[in-house]
């Protein structure tokens, strides 16, 4: 007996409304968005009239919109928070996704509360909290195993969002303060400055050098499309594309791409409406990317997971550099190469680049030569002027398909569990009945400025009616126009749970669970959280404190790990910003993570 399919989301990243809607035509059946404050990533604000027009687009779809508030909030903010969060409820946003608890501790209105990645949510005991509060979902932390998910998911009934592709945060989410420590700019209020994309140095105790200006927090981008058949069978959900700063050429090109893949897992059933038509053939390599890994999906130890030589997108390989001249190298590639692509190169001042002025053969001109290119040299290509136009010119969209019935007295349009109807004469008979169905056919598939197409028409009229085509026309618009319009007003959002305190078991009790305001320490002190402790943004208080904490772990990444050879590799180990601050490093090796300390 075949296993019926769970309804699955792809859920996806909008920087602005265009985005939005590109990622909905390439098959998101939901979308997250910032709305114009308290959105964990400041620089991708939106007004809310945009919100609004996007949520009547996306609910033709019965695609989801969630639109983040996860930031921390102080006192003032939270009170514009919750206006804002009633404003949402308002025109109907599906949920909200958050990471303050000062929101679940007032008076909120009935809608979906996701608990953000920034909850730092990666055990058993976090998210069965979050189940027993009465929040619908949780968005798990992207360290977590394969094993870990199914585990949670068996005990547990709330629903598991999971990243599936983009940007690594090196630390667990929610608890790096390096940005804010090093610049004031706060990653838990929208303002990472990325201070895991600088170079570092790592000395022992001496300050002898053991690696020297190299990118030491640097991760590789994720990738989990070998997984996503695994994670359908664990439980998951939600399958979620990090990138709410990536331009509508990334979205459209990642969001068709996991589309397809999800689309071929027969336990995989997508949860929204329509049919996705493409003029382009998604290529993940060629969007922008620091290289692939799979993190720790696989339970892998940092195998090829990080990079030192670059935080930069370096993109697909091309071929090793044969020969070099003045105005031109040739390269042993067999790839298509265009004038005005980007390529690039390792040298030893690091990721270097250059754009292509003429390409005949294998032979690629520039207009300076490449400094530091030598014979031998690694090509990439990170960016494709050609396949770039192609994304940003394309036509992908989607489309409802409709059943047409035609009676006597009226032409009816069926979609998505919703009817409607026009009334006309449809009496007068066709003297070519063949060329007039034809006819009847082919102005119903199209949609125009519709969304809607027939899949096909059916006459109850005993006969094919004669219609003028401007007529038809005419009335195939406001029967589709009329349609759409029914299937918005009948969206239902869903009714949230009564938020309430429980029993808090996570080992954090400090200033990591981000306390800034004083209905979020309130909201502890009812889940019997004793003593508390203000967040780092409020009191400032770094000396001694945990910066970061990571799985991925510099001693693995060099071939220190205390558990192969103690002897050999014992010692306090350090990194060195580029100004000369000196941030110890602690190694917890039973739990195979590492964390910086404020010095």
């Amino acid at each position: 007996m075949t296993k019926k399919a769970k309804k699955i989301e792809l859920l996806a990243p909008a920087k602005n409304l265009e985005c939005a809607k590109a990622a909905i035509n390439a098959g998101a059946d939901a979308v997250y968005i910032g709305a114009s404050s308290f959105g964990a990533r400041k620089s991708a604000s939106n007004p809310l009239c945009e919100i609004e027009e996007l949520l009547q687009y996306a609910h033709k779809f019965n695609v989801k919109v969630y639109v983040t508030v996860n930031t921390i909030l102080d006192d003032k903010e939270l009170k514009e928070a919750l206006k804002l969060i009633n404003k949402l409820h308002e025109i109907k946003v599906d949920a909200i996704i958050v990471q303050d608890m000062g929101l679940l501790n007032s008076k909120l209105p009935d809608i979906e509360i996701h608990a953000s990645t920034q909850c730092n949510i990666r055990t058993l005991d976090k998210v069965k909290f979050f189940e027993n509060l009465g929040v619908k979902r949780v968005v798990l932390a992207r360290e977590l195993s394969l094993f870990e998910i199914k585990e949670i998911s068996k005990k547990t009934e709330i629903e598991l969002e999971c990243f599936i592709h983009g940007a690594l945060c090196v630390s667990y989410s929610g608890n790096c303060y390096m940005s804010l420590y090093m610049g004031g700019r706060s990653a838990n209020r929208g303002e990472c400055a990325q201070a895991c994309r600088k170079r570092y140095s790592l000395i022992d105790e001496k300050n002898n050098f053991i690696i020297k200006d190299k990118y030491l927090l640097s991760l590789k981008d994720f990738m989990a499309k070998n997984y996503l058949k695994d994670m359908v069978d664990a439980g998951v959900k939600s399958f979620k594309i990090e990138g709410r700063l990536k331009d509508e050429t990334y979205v459209k090109n990642v969001v068709y791409y996991y589309r397809q893949i999800l689309d071929e897992i027969e336990e995989a059933k997508k949860s929204s409406d329509g049919v996705i038509i493409s003029d382009f053939t998604p290529e993940i390599n060629k969007t922008f990317n620091r290289g692939y890994c799979e993190y720790f999906l696989g339970d892998k130890k940092n195998k090829e997971i990080f990079n030192f030589e670059t935080p930069k997108a370096t993109g697909e390989f091309l071929g090793n550099v044969i020969k070099t001249e003045d105005k031109y190298i040739e390269i042993n590639s067999k790839t298509e190469i265009h004038p005005q692509d980007g390529l690039c190169y390792y040298s030893k001042d690091g990721l270097k680049g250059f754009l292509v002025n003429k390409v005949e053969k294998n032979k690629i001109y520039f207009n300076v030569f490449p400094k530091g290119l030598q014979t031998g040299a690694k090509i990439f290509r990170n960016q494709d002027v050609e396949f770039e136009n192609k994304i940003k010119n394309s036509k992908i969209k989607r489309i409802l398909e409709a059943d047409i019935t035609v009676y006597k007295d009226k032409i009816e349009a069926k979609a998505c569990k919703n009817k409607v109807f026009i009334e006309g004469d449809f009496n007068v008979v066709s003297t070519n009945s063949l060329k007039m169905e034809e006819t009847f056919l082919n102005c119903f598939k199209k949609s125009g400025e519709n969304i809607i197409s027939a899949r096909n028409i059916e006459f109850k009229t005993g006969h094919i009616p004669f219609m003028p085509l401007s007529k038809l026309n005419s009335i195939r618009r406001e029967l589709y126009t009329k349609l759409e319009e029914e299937i918005v007003k009948n969206y239902k959002t869903a009714k949230r749970d009564i938020i309430k305190p429980c029993p808090y078991n996570d080992v954090v009790l400090d200033y990591r669970l981000n306390i800034y305001n004083d209905k979020a320490l309130d909201f502890y002190k009812r889940c019997n959280v004793l003593p508390v402790e203000y967040a780092l943004e409020k009191t400032g208080n770094f000396s001694g404190k945990e910066l970061m904490r990571s799985k991925y772990c510099i001693r693995r990444a060099l071939n220190l790990c205390l558990k192969k050879d103690i002897q050999k590799t014992k010692g306090a180990l350090f990194i060195v910003d580029e100004k000369g601050k000196k941030f110890p490093l602690v190694f917890d090796c039973k739990n195979c993570e590492m964390a910086i300390i404020a010095p």
